[in-house]
């Protein structure tokens, strides 16, 4: 049984608080009496081990009750956050789902079939060794979205050590590779997880200060809204221990002000991929972007520039792309990094490079140069197709006072020119003050790119 390792919790732990969600507490016994019952629900629907279902919602006491029952039926699990509905049918062809539950606001389950041939040379061999399986999608930075084939059982075996027991803000996604990392690493450790109502500014200080949250996982994206926000001001935030970010680059300058900011509060940068988990990290300093990474069961090493990684719980591959694993087992994780010694500095994602002129421009960097400029709030680097150099370096600004465009971009050429190489100085600089993130609060980079090629076409 995968999740044996949350019977000793449960035992130890009946009474204290697993889940608040709308303001209600649920304890561990109550958890443990409703994985019961969902198992029998499902069972009694006709969902048998090895079946295909897709679970559709956001995080709340029955979508994780049932993500649970699901894992103790040996099921293949599709978790879907209940924001991409206009993605379902077309995902859950690409995960040859046989089942579909849907939990809406209310936390309601819906359980219904769905007629899809399910032979896959993966979900054959979790079904040959009676796994339980787990499929997430990527985010799509390249335009589609891979689905992702994991061994449960390999996956969780590293939740069995028990580590520290903190009050968790639940902020990554439900069918995120860090919100999952998030779920078990409070469920393994006896802790409580902290649903805010909305995934606003406003609404996750008020989640941390009336429920004591101790940690907060997110993204630099959602930090610099956060600081834009001045929420943290109005609120009781003295309970929060540690501010831990990925999933993208972080600017040394957000982190700098998240530091003054928060001061007390420990950043912690960490890293992971939907392919092979989220590692083991430690920052070297509280305000420095490098970082080691590893932990039992994780090797790494850079070829070309490239951070390769082999990991015992890597996936099993993708349902619908080639493998990205080298000959030797090691998969290509796409991120661009520096090393020093056994530090890395992640740059960005190979996919973002922009190409000027046969010259690579990291957009983070750009960014990070920029963010330094007085009445800047935000930024976003992006590239734009170019007919004589390739690609241009643009940005999307949004500033913290008025001032016109043509003046802006005088005033930010003459910044960057002796911090920046000639060639990485943005060409085009648009004022915004549009959200610069996407559903996963993430830097929209691509869209911006998108917007911009067919803007010329």
């Amino acid at each position: 049984m995968s999740i044996s390792f949350l019977k000793d919790v449960v035992l130890e732990k009946a009474h204290a608080e697993a889940i608040v969600w709308h303001g209600q507490s649920y304890d561990y016994s109550w958890l443990s009496a409703r994985i019961i019952y969902w198992s029998g629900r499902v069972t009694s629907a006709g969902i048998r081990p090895g079946d295909v279902v897709l679970l559709q919602g956001d995080f709340s006491p029955n979508s994780i009750a049932l993500l649970l029952a699901l894992i103790e039926q040996s099921c293949i699990c599709v978790p879907l956050n209940a924001d991409r509905f206009h993605e379902r049918n077309i995902l859950a062809k690409s995960a040859l789902a046989n089942w579909i539950i849907e939990i809406d606001r209310e936390d309601t389950a819906t359980i219904g079939p769905r007629q899809e041939e399910q032979g896959h040379e993966l979900y054959d061999l979790l079904r040959r060794n009676g796994r339980p399986g787990i499929v997430f999608f990527t985010s799509g930075s390249t335009g589609v979205s891979k689905a992702v084939v994991h061994d449960l059982q390999k996956l969780l075996r590293k939740y069995a050590v028990k580590r520290h027991d903190l009050r968790t803000l639940a902020f990554l996604l439900f069918d995120h590779i860090g919100g999952f990392d998030t779920l078990f690493y409070v469920l393994s450790n006896g802790s409580a997880l902290v649903i805010p109502e909305t995934r606003t500014p406003e609404a996750v200080c008020l989640a941390i200060e009336q429920h004591k949250v101790e940690v907060l996982p997110v993204s630099p994206s959602f930090l610099t809204l956060l600081l834009l926000s001045d929420s943290y001001v109005g609120h009781n935030l003295r309970t929060l221990k540690y501010i831990t970010y990925g999933a993208e680059v972080m600017t040394a300058a957000t982190l700098a002000k998240c530091a003054a900011v928060f001061p007390g509060v420990k950043m912690l940068q960490k890293y992971g991929t939907t392919e092979i988990g989220t590692m083991r990290s430690k920052s070297e300093k509280e305000d420095s972007v490098w970082v080691k990474i590893g932990g039992e069961g994780y090797e790494w090493r850079v070829v070309d520039g490239i951070l390769q990684v082999k990991s015992d719980s890597a996936m099993l591959g993708y349902l619908n792309a080639p493998s990205p694993f080298t000959p030797d087992g090691w998969f290509i994780t796409g991120d661009c990094v520096e090393r020093s010694g056994d530090s890395l500095r992640i740059l960005g994602r190979k996919s973002d490079i922009i190409n000027v002129g046969g010259q690579k421009v990291y957009p983070a960097e750009v960014e990070g140069v920029i963010c330094e400029m007085d009445g800047v709030a935000d930024v976003t680097v992006y590239g734009e197709k170019n007919q004589i150099l390739g690609s241009i370096v643009c940005a999307k600004v949004k500033l913290s006072r008025p001032e016109s465009e043509e003046e802006f971009s005088r005033r930010l050429r003459g910044f960057c020119k002796d911090r920046l190489e000639r060639f990485k100085i943005p060409l085009k600089v648009n004022l915004s003050d549009d959200v610069q993130f996407d559903a996963r609060s993430k830097k929209a980079r691509r869209l911006l790119s998108e917007k911009a090629d067919v803007g010329n076409a």
